[in-house]
């Protein structure tokens, strides 16, 4: 005898059954794929914001930083220093620079300038065109400047300010 089929499923046919639960089980992981994705999202937005808050920190410590020189500060321009260089006779440096220093803790700025210079040239005849090179070469060349102005005018210039430098 044959069996007959109804054409309204039951809930206890086996293949309804595990496509129920298929569904329910695709949606519980959707439902759970959208809330870690948002708090995924909540994290990196506010990994962002404090990110954004420490640029704008740190940048506000910059600019606090360049108002040292506001106010009674005297900036000095030196007169071109031309010398060639060590260990080579065809190659020249010519540097302009500036010291900065405080108005009136200088008696006599034209003096100290003038043994500032004669500091800078005597300080270029020592140097090779290799430890000038570069961005680096150029950042220890400014800070030793700056640190043999201060010790030539006794802690009196606050910075040297290398303003060009050629090598030829």
């Amino acid at each position: 005898m044959a069996r007959k089929r109804s054409s309204n499923p039951s809930s206890s046919d086996p293949s309804t059954k595990g496509g129920k639960s298929w569904l329910i089980t695709l949606a519980v992981l959707t439902v759970l794929a959208v809330a870690m994705g948002g708090a995924f999202g909540m994290y990196i937005v506010s990994a962002v914001e404090r990110a954004v808050d420490e640029r704008k920190k740190g940048e506000q410590e910059k600019t606090s930083h360049a108002l040292i020189y506001s106010g009674d500060v005297v900036l000095k321009t030196l007169a071109p220093v031309v010398t060639n260089l060590a260990n080579s006779g065809d190659t020249w440096v010519r540097v302009e620079s500036s010291i900065v220093f405080n108005n009136g803790n200088v008696q006599n700025p034209d003096v100290v300038a003038a043994e500032i210079r004669q500091d800078m040239l005597a300080y270029l005849r020592t140097l090779t065109v290799s430890q000038i090179q570069g961005a680096s070469g150029l950042q220890h060349l400014r800070e030793d400047l700056s640190e043999r102005a201060g010790l030539r005018s006794k802690g009196l210039v606050r910075e040297l300010i290398v303003e060009t430098l050629i090598i030829q």
